[in-house]
């Protein structure tokens, strides 16, 4: 693999504010209270922008989309797991294809997801103190996952159908 050019550079930078503004929004306000935090489906546009963006940028798209929201949202104490919780659920995803939704992409949601529940886990442990406490946020953890990935498979194959990643990710044909 060689070198990006500033051209992709730039266009993947962009990308990547739109889809952490995207996942702010349905981090933030497409959410359903629960007792110590909240239930979202922002993960679900993290999902989409790891399978179309390359790596470092989709790990920035969910760290700071995530991030933004437990910090404007009440929540700062949870900022820092959150940063790298969502960075690191993105590690399986993969850009390359023609497609968003592929056999790679739904298979990685398994350790997404594991990466999540066991993330936000271990953070509530640390943040508590209480190994047994912490037990109650996996259920609402897991399903904050399903509902997620629902959105992913959902969104992805619109997506595909639009032929997304062919039409507006390929470098443009120049005439000679």
């Amino acid at each position: 693999m060689g070198r990006r050019k500033t051209s992709d550079n730039i266009k993947y930078l962009v990308l990547t504010a739109i889809f952490s503004a995207m996942v702010y929004v349905l981090t933030a306000f497409v959410k359903i209270p629960t007792h110590q935090g909240y239930i979202h489906i922002g993960d679900g546009m993290i999902y989409i922008a790891a399978a179309l963006l390359p790596m470092p940028y989709a790990m920035l798209t969910g760290a700071v989309g995530a991030g933004f929201s437990d910090y404007l949202s009440g929540y700062p104490m949870w900022v820092l797991p959150t940063v790298i919780i969502k960075a690191l659920s993105v590690a399986a995803f993969s850009s390359a294809g023609q497609t968003i939704v592929s056999k790679r992409n739904i298979l990685a949601m398994l350790p997404a997801s594991i990466v999540c529940i066991g993330g936000y886990y271990l953070a509530a442990v640390a943040l508590y103190g209480d190994w047994g406490a912490a037990l109650v946020d996996i259920p609402t953890n897991a399903i904050q996952s399903a509902a997620s990935i629902a959105l992913f498979i959902f969104l992805g194959f619109s997506l595909d159908r639009m032929s997304f990643k062919r039409r507006f990710l390929s470098a443009p044909k120049r005439d000679s």
